[in-house]
């Protein structure tokens, strides 16, 4: 499928068959889409974009029917994708004219660029060619229209000054005259159109004339804009006049490439760092390109110089040894040789040294001198450098090495790996990434019938992050595909020096395997510099400065000076303020470290380091500088996770649990429980049954750590009874404070949290205020629980004064979601929102996604009450993004839930099943934090059994709902009061029904909004009439909580 908005809206299917799209409304929609094909474009720029700042009310709901109708035009339902944002057309940028266009007139204005007139006229007139009208020629005048039109016909009038320009390059000035004088009587103030006229005539030997368009144009913009021609216009006008031969020389038809290989391979990537350098070489008469071996900074050299107009000189400096050899092996690619044929005793001649033989040679020619492989001579390079362009005014040098030559003057353009894509990335999206491009091109080489495919991309992404999209070490493992399928060279990679020992056999021999490539790097290390490089490779995610002091056991100074030299020779990058290896140098490094055999000293420092970094940060993460804290622990975690799983596989159970319990609260916040759940399944399974002494706390977190995802066997659980005894009351010390919440999720309250007076003076003694804060939170649960509404608010409110007081976002958010619902519930919509705003506000600064689909989901619900069906789909699916990014299987069956209760009000009573089973099959049972969301869908399917005509079996939905613990979850039973409701109208009980929806009311503690309550509630008024609907409503209202409790318990289900 290819769309053509250069025109009138065109999409063309099997090549060329043209299907029309209906309507200008249509149509606009489907070219705002267009203009950023592939991307999400929100919700407000596509209201904007067709009705402008003012749209009219109900503009969403119009935007969702005309998303509908335009699926349908284009007859296939999942090319315009969904997204909490707003919607995105899955189609390729290219399949676009307007963005293929803009590709090719960029590639077109780069050739030009560099020098290749003839390439650049290519692209450009293909650019050129796919214009077939005005851009956006029918899709009549909405808001955004002007705006891209005017933007699209200027780069259209940009590319064909581009394009004349190339044509007159190549010599075709009398074949271009009548073009331009046309374009300049229809574009009369385009002076760079007025000047190419000028150049046309003159390399037409029509000077006069060349003389009077200058004239004209000059006239014209006095008239027109009150101004002089511009200084390009003016040199024009001057060359003309001198008869100046450069108005009509052919570029670069006399340069000379002197060193510059013809290369068998395609080059991949790095336009952006090509145009760049570009720039940089007009800017600076020294670039030096530094990267790691193997990162291609000797390709990306070679295509820059090989582009460039004017001489180039490309000498390869890898065989040299010193700085004499270095300026002959200059002087001998310039085929610059001794004269005479005597040696110069006999002839008299005196015969300078190599660098003044070169100062002679270059001290006016204009030349690109490109000095390939810097490194095992930087000094030398450095000292000839400086000579040269000190001596050499019109000399410029490109150079490439692992580290710079540190001289005055000198641009360094670093040359990283290629980007590579995150796991799971779709294939078409993972095609668009460099290193992936080249890994398959190279395959394609050895290889025809390799293809990326959905069925192999997974493994391409693993080579490509494994090899940390390093050009070379893709080439390498690409060719191993001539005798191993792809998953075999994945699978291999842990020994990658083995499987990378194969290149080209004409390759440079550093460059044959990749073992060479790091060990070149390796010899040119001093002893110092060698030994931190070992050591650093304990580190999987980089280390911080004084994380690397710590564990590598060096002086703090000395570390700083190694560190540096290392990251100027390449071997780590400095990434903000860490020090990462490539994985790569970090296995070769790995093997020097293990031939001193002091591997095992530097993993224990390392988890030794980390568990007391754990520990140090669990108070941080309840105060403010909670976001801080992390962060840091974000950029630590690869490392707090690898010291964790090192302390497990060598029995190392004190720092393990250590680890653990000082990371529970960080996963928790964060939103990354399944990551805690399988590490501390792996600790429990190491230290067996019994906990470890002194450590009962930390074993009782790893315990509630492991319960919190879905492998909850009957031997977790029964670790779950048995350290019930291990977790303090709330006013004993908690070592680990999280323990205090982390508990009653799973359980209930903790120990001493009865409600009663002594215990709630107890709990609310504590010192720690977060502690106290939990209290009070805790207090307000079991009030809330306990027909207390308005002392649980009270509570609450004292819960959110501690946490803000202390600056501890994560309890404020989740106290603000509770008293947002008893505001929701009160039918205070305006306050229940500001409260969800907050606390969605600070769950977002947390970046926890499980937390943020939690306080979405909320917000949904309340749309749901008050009617906005609407509002609440998109809500629900903004939620499932997160729950989904978050992993966590309560939020994605509440989620799942939401959606089905929205189908089923909108009347999809099949699509409402499905997705209520499915919930009801994602819903983790035995969480107290979960079985709310459970109850919640064993109502919705008596909903969806009573819409479709079953009083029965909704009965009996509901009466199992009230089975369960119906005094913990009262919402829920007054929901399920009100789905009796309907069954008992259902079977011609009005008055019954009447009494029903007041005892729901008794158990929300106020009438709800609900859709269902509301329809109920007006059919039943219908049915008997408003004075005997109040007489019966008010008898069930009056009930308190436990009568109706009664009631239902004894209601015929």
């Amino acid at each position: 499928m290819r769309f053509d908005i250069l025109g009138p809206t065109r999409i063309r299917l099997d090549g060329e068959r043209v299907v029309s799209v209906g309507g200008q409304g249509m149509r606009a929609l489907l070219v705002l889409l267009l203009l950023d094909a592939g991307k999400v474009v929100t919700t407000e720029r596509l209201v904007g974009g067709l009705y402008g700042t003012d749209p009219p009310a109900g503009a969403a709901n119009a935007l969702q029917s005309q998303v509908s109708r335009l699926r349908r035009a284009l007859g296939a339902r999942d090319v315009i994708e969904f997204h909490p944002a707003g919607y995105r057309l899955v189609v390729d940028a290219d399949a676009v004219d307007a963005h293929r266009f803009e590709r090719l007139a960029t590639e077109g204005r780069h050739a030009l660029a560099a020098g290749d007139p003839g390439r650049a006229a290519g692209l450009l007139g293909e650019a050129l060619s796919l214009w077939h009208g005005p851009a956006l020629a029918d899709v009549g005048e909405p808001p955004f229209a002007q705006a891209s039109s005017a933007r699209l016909e200027r780069l259209r009038l940009d590319c064909l000054e581009d394009r004349v320009q190339a044509e007159l390059e190549r010599g075709r000035h009398r074949e271009l005259v009548a073009e331009l004088q046309e374009l300049t009587a229809a574009h009369p103030l385009r002076e760079r159109l007025q000047g190419q006229l000028m150049r046309a005539l003159y390399g037409s030997g029509r000077q006069a004339e060349a003389l009077e368009v200058y004239g004209r144009a000059r006239r014209i913009l006095g008239e027109e804009l009150g101004v002089d021609p511009s200084a390009e216009l003016a040199a024009v006008h001057l060359a003309v006049l001198r008869a100046d031969p450069a108005l009509t020389a052919v570029p670069g038809s006399a340069a000379t490439r002197l060193g510059l290989r013809a290369q068998l391979t395609s080059f991949v990537g790095r336009e952006d760092e090509t145009s760049r350098l570009h720039a940089l070489l007009g800017e600076s008469r020294l670039v030096t390109l530094v990267g790691s071996g193997g990162a291609g900074k000797t390709r990306l050299a070679g295509e820059v110089a090989g582009a460039r107009r004017g001489d180039v000189c490309f000498v390869e400096l890898a065989p040299v040894s010193d700085g004499e050899e270095m300026a002959q092996a200059v002087l001998d690619a310039l085929g610059i040789r001794d004269a005479g044929l005597l040696p110069p005793p006999v002839s008299g001649r005196h015969v300078p040294d190599p660098p003044a033989r070169l100062v002679a040679a270059l001290a006016d020619r204009p030349l690109l001198l490109v000095l390939d492989n810097c490194e095992h001579v930087v000094a030398d390079a450095a000292e000839l450098v400086d000579r040269l362009l000190a001596a050499c005014p019109r000399l410029r040098v490109m150079a490439t090495s692992r580290e710079a030559l540190g001289i005055t003057g000198e641009t360094i353009h670093p040359v990283a790996p290629l980007p590579v894509p995150r796991a799971g990335t779709s294939t078409r999206e993972a095609l668009g990434y460099p290193a992936v491009r080249l890994f398959a091109d190279r395959a394609v080489a050895v290889r025809p019938d390799f293809r990326v495919d959905a069925g192999n991309v997974e493994r391409v992404l693993d080579i490509c992050r494994a090899l940390d999209g390093l050009p070379l070490a893709l080439e390498l493992a690409a060719a191993r595909l001539r005798s191993l399928p792809v998953t075999e060279v994945a699978s291999r990679l842990g020994d990658r020096f083995r499987l990378l020992s194969r290149g080209s056999r004409t390759a440079l021999p550093r460059h044959q395997t990749l073992r060479a490539v790091v060990a070149w790097s390796w010899d040119l290390l001093d002893e110092g510099e060698r030994l931190l490089a070992g050591r650093l490779t304990v580190f999987v995610g980089g280390a911080t400065l004084e994380a690397a002091g710590r564990v590598c056991g060096l002086p703090e100074a000395e570390v700083v000076d190694l560190l540096t030299s290392l990251a100027e020779k390449s071997l780590v990058e400095v990434v903000g303020e860490r020090y990462r290896m490539m994985e790569t140098i970090r296995a070769y490094c790995a093997e020097r470290l293990a031939e001193t055999g002091e591997v095992e000293e530097r993993r224990e420092a390392h988890a030794a380091y980390y568990a007391d970094l754990a520990a140090e940060a669990d108070p941080h993460l309840r105060r403010g500088e909670q976001l801080e804290w992390l962060r840091r622990l974000d950029e630590e975690r690869d490392d707090l996770h690898a010291a964790l799983r090192w302390a497990i596989g060598t029995g190392r159970a004190e720092v393990g649990l250590r680890l653990l319990a000082g990371l529970a609260m960080y996963w928790w916040v964060r939103g990354r429980r399944s990551e805690g759940e399988g590490l501390a399944t792996d600790l429990l399974d190491m230290i067996g049954p019994e906990p470890v002494s002194g450590l009962e706390q930390e074993y009782a977190m790893c315990v509630l750590v492991a319960f919190s995802g879905e492998s909850r066997t009957p031997e977790l659980r029964e670790r779950l009874e048995r350290v019930r005894p291990l977790v303090p009351p709330i006013d004993q010390r908690y070592r680990w404070p999280f323990l205090g919440i982390l508990w009653p999720m799973f359980t209930g309250p903790p120990p001493g949290f009865a409600l009663d007076p002594s215990s709630a003076q107890t709990a609310l003694a504590v010192a720690d205020p977060w502690l106290r804060g939990l209290s009070h939170f805790g207090i307000g649960y079991l009030q809330l629980y306990g027909d207390d509404a308005g002392g649980a608010e009270r509570s609450f409110g004292d819960a959110l004064e501690l946490f803000r007081s202390i600056g501890e976002r994560w309890g404020a958010a989740l106290t603000l979601a509770e008293l947002a619902e008893l505001a929701e519930l009160r039918g205070d919509r305006v306050a229940s929102h500001a409260l969800a705003d907050e606390a969605l506000h600070l769950a977002e600064e947390l970046e926890s996604a499980e937390d943020i689909a939690e306080l979405i989901y909320r917000r949904a619900m309340g749309s749901v009450r008050a009617g906005d069906l609407t509002t609440a789909h998109a809500e629900y699916l903004r939620a499932a993004e997160y729950a989904r990014r978050a992993g966590t299987p309560e939020a994605v069956a509440a989620v799942r839930r939401g959606l089905g209760e929205v189908a089923r009000l909108r009347g999809d009573l099949d699509e409402a099943l499905v997705l209520a089973h499915e919930a009801l099959a994602l819903c983790p049972q035995g969480w107290y934090s979960a079985e709310e969301t459970r109850l919640r869908i064993i109502v919705d399917l008596g909903r969806i059994a009573a819409s479709s005509g079953d009083g029965a079996e909704a009965r009996a939905w509901y009466g199992k709902a009230l089975e369960q613990s119906p005094h913990r979850y009262l919402l829920v039973a007054g929901s399920a009061a009100e789905g009796l409701a309907e069954v008992a109208l259902l079977e011609g009980d009005a008055g019954g029904a009447a009494r029903l929806l007041g005892a729901a009311t008794a158990l929300h503690g106020t009438a709800t909004a609900h859709p269902d309550a509301v329809r109920t509630t007006a059919a039943v008024r219908a049915r008997i009439g408003d004075t005997a609907y109040e007489e019966e409503w008010h008898a069930g209202a009056r009930m308190s909580r436990s009568e109706v409790l009664a009631m239902l318990g004894a209601y015929p289900v």
